[in-house]
């Protein structure tokens, strides 16, 4: 049985998400929310809040044990860029891209 979370349009980079992300694939899922106070990444606690969640459609929907879950899939895809810029010298523009992400968890028994 899979249980599904999901977060989007992040205001963080996937780049940054999946550093984190590739060290909890195949975790228990009490494992990687314990862990994750302890990563110094800016987006670690925006996974820990996706994880929770997930544990949360678990345990309330489907009257699951949260000590059995684990970790069967973490995806960490690219959302939307905004695109802003700033003025340079000679009247020329440099585009700034503002990435987002969208997090994706899979849980299973």
């Amino acid at each position: 049985m899979e249980i599904k979370a999901q977060q989007s349009y992040l205001r963080i980079s996937p780049r940054k998400l999946r550093l984190i992300v590739k060290e909890l694939k195949g975790f228990s899922l009490d494992k990687a929310i314990s862990s994750l106070p302890f990563v110094i990444k800016n987006g670690s606690s925006e996974i820990e809040k996706v994880l929770k969640q997930a544990r949360a459609n678990a345990v309330n929907n489907l009257k699951l044990d949260e000590k059995k879950l684990f970790i069967k899939e973490i995806q960490v895809g690219a959302g939307p860029t905004l695109k802003r810029g700033r003025p340079v010298a000679r009247g020329m523009w440099h585009p700034i891209k503002k990435r987002t992400s969208h997090i994706r968890v899979i849980l299973e028994v």
